[in-house]
């Protein structure tokens, strides 16, 4: 079945596969088919191989590159730091459902990081940029701007939230224990 202009789909439903056109907005890439992300109308474009889908109603934000998002840390290991992604910076919408980015070692910070554990670390509160959205569970994430980076960060030892000691440090007032973190300019501490 081919969709036109003007079909309405729900979200998940086939619309191309990725040889024939390329995602936009309202859809994703799952493994070489497109699909819906929303509920809405498709809107073709045969001109520029690209196809989309016009939510109609009053719908959850959606994630898409260039999005800011605000999230939680809730696991460093290697080369990737994954975060539950809580909502979308500047919206009072919920996302639709849960989402999951990643945080590669070369996205985390400018320059050179030996080890991503001085950048993350479990339970740190994130603003983050989404690089690419590859359906539910393949969302990329940026933390090397300026104001992107841990906005709250949580002590390893006793769990309290740390204050700001210089420009990459954070100390936690209960325990006195230092620890190195990739900052946002805007970090609560």
């Amino acid at each position: 079945m081919k969709v036109k202009s003007g079909d309405m789909v729900f979200p998940g439903d086939f619309l191309a596969v990725s040889e024939e056109l390329l995602p936009s907005e309202g859809t994703y890439d799952d493994n070489g088919k497109i699909k819906s992300l929303v509920v809405g109308e498709v809107e073709r474009d045969d001109k520029n191989k690209s196809i989309k889908v016009i939510s109609r109603f009053s719908t959850p934000p959606v994630l898409k590159t260039g999005t800011r998002v605000v999230g939680e840390v809730i696991d460093v290991r290697g080369q990737r730091a994954l975060v539950r992604i809580h909502g979308i910076k500047g919206s009072r919408r919920a996302l639709a459902t849960y989402f999951v980015g990643g945080v590669h070692v070369s996205q985390a910070k400018k320059g050179y990081l030996s080890k991503l554990t001085e950048a993350f670390r479990i339970g740190d509160i994130v603003e983050a940029k989404v690089t690419r959205v590859m359906g539910l569970d393949g969302i990329d994430l940026q933390t090397s701007g300026r104001e992107l980076g841990v906005i709250k960060a949580m002590c390893t030892r006793c769990r309290h939230f740390m204050e700001l000691n210089s420009r990459d440090e954070v100390k936690c007032p209960n325990c006195e224990n230092r620890e190195k973190r990739k900052l946002s300019i805007n970090y609560e501490g």
